[in-house]
């Protein structure tokens, strides 16, 4: 009888074993070289082995890990200063995660009005499709019913309502409604984007009935969408904002941003964090920054974007027995196939790019924003490559 493994049996996972990454590639540990449009599902911002990231750690490792926020880490004060200064938000509490950053923004919005008289305004409404964590609350803020199964009772103080529905949005707000909580791009639900004008209407809403804006900003910030955050395409600010995935380049870190009227009721010993903020995470955080936020960066995000956009439309036309629909903004890009979305997974790893499953049978492409022009047409040329081997099956299958 075989050995049991002894890891959780929670993932599913390839059968590839990558020994390391440079740039945009991951070579195996026989020596295989493999596109990564997954980048850690959108968390590699700047690749693999960046040599900024790897001087900040190497410095930083050499002096101080831990402390705990028992004293001063001028780390923290350095990026959440460069973080609100290029964003909405007056303040920032840094975590180790994204589901971390969704609890503190949760906690933040009840705890406003708790701190302003109002503690029966609780009430979070949520949108069908969501992914925001794997914690108690942050599945049932999800609302998905394949996460939630199997973990007892949904946590209480979370409405969902259809993805785009207005009217439902409207009739699920009452009295005890904290605050709206959404992603600008849905990342696991298919790669749905909010329209600018919803938005508008969320922001509207929150303005009327004296509710929260919280936007998830876990997978679509720090320049995924061509913008250092995706509401920024939308006119419409936030009053809490949960970041993470690409502000730590493949380290782990989050954090939860807000302006200093919703954030007035986290005051001291009403929320903390033993690791969150720690000067390792603080020292690539600040790295990442160096990079995203110089000069020109995010026109090569949004220049490289439009090589994608124009590929997978060519490759869409071409292949309409293979491809759907062409989904996403900036470089969160999707590619819903006409077949079961596993099967162009499958084939796209035959030609040794990788992609990411979401919700909807959507291929999520994920490219580092470091990408070059010529990574991205010869990830196109790889992906066209499946698509001629799918189609040649969907063929031979009707023949």
């Amino acid at each position: 009888m075989a050995e049991a493994a002894p890891l959780f049996d929670t993932f599913s996972r390839a059968p590839l074993r990558f020994e390391r990454g440079e740039g945009v590639w991951l070579i195996t540990e026989t020596g295989e070289r493999y596109l990564d449009f997954a980048a850690g599902v959108a968390v590699n911002s700047l690749g693999h082995a960046h040599p900024h990231l790897v001087e900040a750690i190497k410095a930083q490792a050499e002096k101080v890990w831990h402390l705990s926020n028992l004293y001063e880490i001028p780390g923290q004060e350095k990026l959440a200063k460069r973080l609100t200064d290029a964003t909405f938000a007056d303040k920032a509490f840094f975590t180790n995660s994204g589901a971390e950053a969704l609890e503190c923004a949760i906690k933040t919005a009840r705890r406003y009005h708790y701190s302003k008289g109002h503690p029966e305004k609780f009430r979070i409404v949520t949108f069908e499709g969501a992914f925001h964590g794997r914690t108690l609350a942050t599945i049932a803020a999800g609302g998905q019913a394949k996460y939630l199964e199997g973990f007892g009772p949904k946590v209480e103080g979370f409405d969902q309502v259809p993805f785009g529905d207005l009217e439902a949005l409207k009739a699920v707000i009452t009295s005890e409604t904290a605050a709206l909580l959404i992603e600008p791009v849905q990342g696991e639900g298919g790669i749905r984007i909010v329209p600018p004008e919803f938005m508008r209407t969320l922001r509207d809403l929150c303005d009327e009935h004296g509710l929260l804006l919280i936007l998830d900003e876990v997978q679509t910030g720090v320049g995924r969408t061509g913008k250092l955050f995706g509401y920024e395409w939308t006119g419409v600010t936030p009053d809490i904002m949960a970041v993470a995935k690409g502000i730590g380049g493949g380290f782990p870190l989050g954090a939860c941003l807000a302006t200093a009227d919703a954030a007035s009721g986290m005051t001291a010993g009403t929320h903390g964090t033993t690791y969150g903020g720690n000067p390792l995470a603080m020292a690539v955080g600040n790295a990442v920054l160096d990079v995203v936020l110089a000069d020109g960066f995010l026109d090569h995000v949004r220049d490289i974007t439009l090589i994608f956009r124009q590929g997978l439309a060519s490759l869409q036309d071409r292949f309409p027995d293979v491809i759907e629909e062409i989904r996403g903004e900036g470089l969160l890009l999707g590619i819903k196939p006409k077949m079961p979305s596993a099967e162009l997974l499958q084939a796209m790893r035959a030609e040794h790019v990788l992609g990411v499953p979401a919700g909807d049978n959507v291929i999520r492409l994920l490219p580092p924003l470091v990408v070059t022009a010529e990574e991205a047409r010869e990830g196109l040329r790889r992906i066209e490559n499946a698509a001629i081997a799918l189609s040649a099956s969907q063929q031979a299958k009707s023949a």
